[in-house]
């Protein structure tokens, strides 16, 4: 092949490819911060995952008040989340894409009550915002949250219990460095 047929080949396939990267729709795995509608102040950080297309959130962080218990378990929840601590509680189960960067049939549970609800989860086309909805019955009588995605660099702020990606401790030295020359070998010590 001619230099001109591969430079068009190459142009061409690295075209449909960044025209495919445009065209993904952005999905809820990440982490996302939750805030009080009174206050405008982040209540926690949800961490959203994708177990082979279906997804869950678990709470990654909580922003607790003065005294609040950090080990609080989740006394109110009625099935297998009973006695679970908050932080790593899995609140959102179930959801699937329902396309037009939608997901739906899951449910997501207020551990403040223990109540579960349905719930969809719409993101935004610039893939910032999540919203969640939770509801009873009919999808139209229930109500939205608005959450905020975080960037990736907010792993390193996650307790390591719940963190998918824990970084490098930059304070650990780094493990000795293994000898290049091998060690000697007693029986090529020569004793004089």
């Amino acid at each position: 092949m001619s230099v001109r047929v591969l430079t068009f080949v190459a142009a061409f396939a690295a075209l449909v490819a960044a025209s495919q990267t445009l065209s993904a729709e952005p999905t809820p795995v990440g982490l996302w911060q939750a805030v009080d509608e009174d206050t405008k102040q982040p209540t926690g950080w949800i961490m959203i995952r994708d177990h082979d297309g279906v997804y869950d959130g678990i709470i990654a962080k909580m922003f607790l008040k003065p005294g609040e218990d950090p080990n609080k378990p989740c006394v109110a929840c009625k099935d297998d989340r009973h006695n679970h601590p908050w932080l790593g509680l899995e609140i959102i189960r179930g959801m699937k894409p329902q396309g037009d960067s939608k997901y739906a049939g899951g449910t997501i549970l207020d551990p403040r009550d223990g109540k579960v609800y349905k719930a969809t989860m719409k993101v935004s086309p610039d893939g910032q915002t999540l919203t969640v909805r939770g509801y009873i019955g009919f999808e139209l009588l229930g109500q939205n949250q608005y959450w905020t995605r975080l960037p990736d660099s907010a792993y390193s702020a996650l307790d390591p219990s719940v963190n998918p990606n824990p970084a490098v401790n930059p304070k650990r030295p780094a493990p000795p460095r293994k000898s290049e020359t091998p060690p000697p070998n007693p029986e090529n010590i020569v004793h004089r």
